[in-house]
């Protein structure tokens, strides 16, 4: 049995927050740059060039890429091997309690601090919770002894620009996505990237899509190794001409009904 002290997970949580909020991923990077490489129009990559400046003045600053900090997207994986043990004379917290608040010292750090954005009664008093809890926790129980959490902030310009479709077996999921594409304007952060979940209930594929753009972007790797996944490399041709570089897209499938 593996012990995990709460408070060193509460603080795991905080310092990924403070992390992601001014380093972008490698992968992001690299891919940002070759499509940059790659651009023949100016206008284009006059914009890209924009989003690698500010991505390295925020790396070396230690300042937020966006001033919208989003809300935050915990996945955590639990080993059933595992026990959390709170401090002499600390509360014992729940999962969700910890999370929330590792995302209250990271949004409120006064070294960094982060835009909250949450609201309490959303369908009512519609108040700032001013911390930016309660953060969205996804839990999945697995074997072993460790815990796993990967974190996102997702802004107005990615979460809010979610679609859900129930489609009938004979449906294209591509050409559902070339149709939904162009009805979401110009809200959305660019470089825009696609996460598709497939399959489930309609909870379920939710989740997979949002966890799919927490894969590595190699859509590139894809195409040049040959069409092993259709769908994705069909659906990058094909939606590239919504903007400059393309969205680069991640998918993942669940079962294809109820569990």
């Amino acid at each position: 049995m593996t012990v995990i002290r709460q408070e060193d997970f509460i603080a795991s949580v905080a310092g990924a927050l403070q992390y992601i909020s001014y380093y972008h991923p490698v992968d992001y990077i690299t891919s940002l740059a070759k499509a940059y490489e790659r651009e023949e129009s100016h206008a284009a990559k006059d914009a890209m060039a924009q989003i690698l400046i500010n991505s390295r003045m925020c790396a070396e600053g230690h300042r937020p890429i966006c001033q919208d900090t989003g809300i935050v997207n915990a996945f955590v994986k639990v080993g059933m091997d595992v026990r959390f043990e709170a401090a002499a004379g600390a509360p014992a917290l729940g999962l969700q309690e910890m999370v929330d608040e590792g995302v209250r010292r990271a949004y409120l750090d006064p070294d960094n601090k982060l835009r909250a954005s949450i609201l309490a009664d959303p369908a009512g008093a519609r108040k700032n919770t001013k911390d930016n809890t309660p953060a969205v926790v996804s839990v999945e129980l697995v074997q072993g002894a460790t815990v796993e959490v990967t974190v996102a902030a997702k802004g107005g310009g990615s979460e809010a620009k979610s679609k859900f479709a129930m489609l009938n077996p004979s449906d294209s999921v591509v050409e559902w996505v070339l149709k939904t594409v162009p009805t979401m304007g110009a809200g959305w952060c660019p470089p825009g990237m696609l996460g598709i979940g497939i399959g489930g209930t309609a909870e379920k594929a939710m989740l997979l899509a949002k966890q799919s753009l927490m894969d590595p972007i190699d859509i590139q790797e894809l195409i040049a190794r040959g069409p092993r996944d259709h769908c994705r490399v069909n659906l990058s041709m094909r939606v590239a001409v919504v903007g400059p570089a393309g969205p680069i897209t991640s998918s993942r499938t669940g079962s294809t009904g109820p569990t």
